[in-house]
């Protein structure tokens, strides 16, 4: 009878193990970025064509942000950004992409502490599938960056023609019009692999980068022409994950973001209304983009903000919201420019938003301009792409002005010489605080 008792204590105490140690389970988190994806692409942004019923109801389910940043204006520094949480320029990055003003033989340093590494190191699965545009050589790879699983191509779809799974290319040429559907199946199998631990998910899809190329399921079907049929995949493709999510019983226990990384492509049909500009320059239109947020019975949902939140936020958010504590692990990177905004998508009133100024960056020229509250000031005015091509500098009221066309220096100079000062003393800790690309 007392054997029977301590079997039945240990199976009771075991039992109770496993239910609390299933309650207190780490969220999952699945990173979905879209490439060169405009501010007004998605029908739950305004497209009045394109049709993404699949993000719209995602939208619904938590928060869409209003005013959020990518980390740059091209590919490679902003998934630097994405994955280090700091200013490309503190990880040596000055301009272009990796095979384009960049030199294939560099790349993200090993040594600085990426979101792969970080989650990891708590104990979570991660995997990569997608494009990774931060390194070609084995030194750089996805593997050395934290990510356990990874199929990808290693830089824009319109650079390579190799498909790589881990250290080895698995399909050259690959059919561009395949890769959002490969990249699909490859994070579904993922997700029901992993299913019983925590995991990070990255997916950064390389549509919809030029070349714009539908897959046959897709052509045709868009009232928006090419790109549109490009868009609307990638949504459905979206679906399935989620779906995948569904069925594996984890949606409620996973934190899902969309985002883009950088405003569009000079010459695509994308939209980005009401702001100016393009992919590479500093004006709104070229890193203002599309990012949604949803955790079910966790984030609140059909939330809408227009907190000042960026890439670079995400990393110290996202760990926060997982139980991970950034400085637990302080190698690599000199400093972490993101904030945990965390607070702020849970719909928190009682905390203060964290973030209030975000510095700009040029695709091909460095550091451009500063935003404070509602205010953005071009330190070089021609930066700015007025009539007339005026000099000087360029201050914008970007509520009352979001398409930055009339120049209120003459009105505010004092506010301009506050955020001149702000923007000169972040950039001399950049330059203080920064560690090279490596080589």
């Amino acid at each position: 009878m007392q054997f029977r008792r301590i079997i039945w204590g240990i199976i009771a105490c075991l039992t109770f193990a496993v239910v609390i140690g299933e309650n207190a389970r780490k969220p999952n988190v699945v990173i979905i970025m879209a490439d060169d994806l405009g501010y007004h692409d998605l029908g739950c942004y305004g497209h009045p064509s394109i049709k993404t019923p699949v993000l719209d109801k995602l939208a619904a389910s938590g928060v869409r942000l209003t005013s959020f940043y990518s980390g740059a204006t091209v590919c490679t520094p902003s998934r630097m950004a994405l994955l280090t949480g700091a200013y490309p320029s503190r990880l040596g990055w000055s301009k272009g992409v990796i095979g384009y003003m960049m030199s294939t033989h560099h790349g993200l340093a090993p040594q600085a502490r990426t979101m792969g590494e970080v989650f990891k190191a708590a104990g979570y699965a991660t995997g990569l599938f997608g494009k990774w545009h931060l390194g070609d050589l084995p030194r750089f790879s996805p593997q050395q960056q934290g990510f356990n699983t990874s199929f990808y191509i290693n830089k824009s779809n319109n650079q390579t023609s190799q498909l790589w799974r881990g250290n080895k290319v698995v399909q050259d040429p690959f059919d561009n019009r395949l890769l959002t559907e490969k990249f699909t199946k490859e994070s579904i199998r993922f997700i029901h692999r992993h299913a019983h631990a925590p995991f990070l998910l990255y997916i950064p899809f390389s549509a919809p980068h030029f070349p714009v190329e539908a897959h046959p399921a897709f052509m045709d079907t868009s009232s928006f022409g090419a790109y549109g049929d490009v868009v609307e995949e990638m949504d459905a493709r979206i679906g399935e994950i989620l779906s995948a999510l569904t069925t594996a019983k984890l949606l409620e226990n996973t934190i899902v973001v969309m985002l883009s990384d950088n405003g569009p492509q000079p010459g695509e049909q994308a939209l980005s209304k009401p702001f100016r500009g393009k992919k590479w320059d500093a004006l709104e239109a070229g890193t203002r983009v599309p990012c949604i947020l949803s955790w079910p019975g966790t984030i609140p949902a059909r939330q809408e903000s227009d907190a000042l939140i960026a890439a670079i936020d995400l990393l110290p958010t996202l760990g926060h919201a997982c139980g991970i504590d950034l400085n637990q692990n302080t190698h690599g990177v000199p400093k972490v420019d993101g904030v945990n905004v965390w607070s702020t998508l849970t719909g928190d009133k009682a905390m203060t938003h964290p973030r209030n100024d975000l510095l700009y960056w040029h695709g091909a020229e460095g550091f451009q301009a500063i935003r404070v509250g509602h205010w953005k000031l071009f330190t070089d005015a021609h930066h700015a792409k007025l009539p007339g091509n005026p000099g000087g500098e360029a201050l914008f009221h970007l509520v009352n002005d979001p398409g930055e066309t009339e120049n209120l220096l003459s009105s505010y100079p004092e506010k301009a010489r506050t955020m001149r000062v702000m923007a000169n003393q972040q950039l001399a800790d950049i330059a203080k605080h920064s560690i090279s690309l490596g080589k």
